[in-house]
């Protein structure tokens, strides 16, 4: 009787991303170490863990500008390079008066030219391509509006459609939430799921906070002090799994459709999903983890 052969796996099923036992090392401090993980397509990862982890480094690294201490990462089976146009990247949100008179749409096409010394270049593919990352995210009624008279969150869905006009098979979003409101969140998280979900785009998406993008989120790493874990939400977020993460007595809740991860170390409770307690929480990481 012979054997069935095994099927061959779709393209849309490969890995796009595949760390292999990657470390990285700054001077005696390790962010992580012997890290592997894969994102594949259409995968929305989400990277979290308190301040200076690693967090923006891990997409450095990806980005090509990052060398790593050890270990191996790919990018659809090649070495990191700078200025990857299958990558497109989403940086943290920060203001910067020299942008605030352009337009939207002006922000949005250094996607396809900002690259490039000289003149812009502006043609009839150029446009279309913009038109189309502007009104996948929904910003029509302002793109023709200066920067510096939008709000954060209409800013921050121009800076996406900046990352999207390359038609990238990576996205590399760096805190894209910080400074906007719930519905300004949700509005993010939702659109990046769409791009996931539609066109097969993989999302790694930095945050400090889970909850917002929960209902979207396929798999998560979490780093912490050197360490990390990875896995479904509902394989990281358990007490067991985080308190051996962080070194210290960690308390993992669901209530309703959101998740709490608290600590009452030293009798002093903290929001582990909460940004500015993740800057006090590093004081007792540094503890709990002696060298760190």
């Amino acid at each position: 009787m012979s054997q069935e052969a095994t099927p061959t796996p779709e393209p849309d099923d490969r890995e796009l991303v595949q760390f292999n036992k990657a470390t990285m090392r700054f001077g005696q401090r390790t962010l992580w170490d012997s890290l592997t993980l894969s994102v594949i397509r259409g995968e929305f990862l989400a990277v979290l863990g308190p301040n200076g982890v690693g967090k923006t480094t891990l997409l450095r690294v990806m980005l090509g500008l990052q060398p790593l201490s050890s270990g191996a990462v790919e990018v659809e089976n090649e070495a990191p390079r700078h200025g990857n146009p299958r990558i497109g990247y989403v940086p943290q949100q920060r203001r910067s008066d020299s942008l605030a008179s352009i337009r939207g749409r002006d922000l949005v096409r250094f996607g396809c030219d900002g690259h490039r010394a000289g003149l812009p270049f502006f043609n009839r593919d150029v446009r279309r391509r913009v038109d189309g990352a502007i009104r996948e995210v929904g910003a029509e009624s302002f793109a023709n509006a200066p920067i510096g008279t939008l709000s954060g969150g209409e800013q921050q869905r121009l800076r996406i459609a900046q990352a999207l006009v390359s038609d990238p098979r990576i996205l590399l979003l760096d805190e894209p939430l910080l400074s906007l409101d719930l519905p300004g969140q949700s509005q993010v998280a939702s659109l990046i799921d769409r791009r996931c979900r539609t066109t097969g785009t993989a999302a790694v998406f930095v945050t400090h906070e889970i909850n917002p993008i929960l209902p979207y989120v396929d798999k998560v790493l979490y780093l912490v002090g050197g360490r990390w874990a990875a896995g479904s939400t509902e394989d990281v977020f358990t007490s067991e799994r985080l308190s051996d993460l962080y070194g210290i007595p960690v308390e993992v809740a669901r209530v309703g459709n959101r998740i709490m991860v608290v600590t009452a170390e030293e009798g002093v409770p903290y929001d582990l999903m909460d940004d500015e307690k993740c800057r006090l929480l590093s004081e007792i990481e540094s503890k709990a983890h002696g060298h760190r």
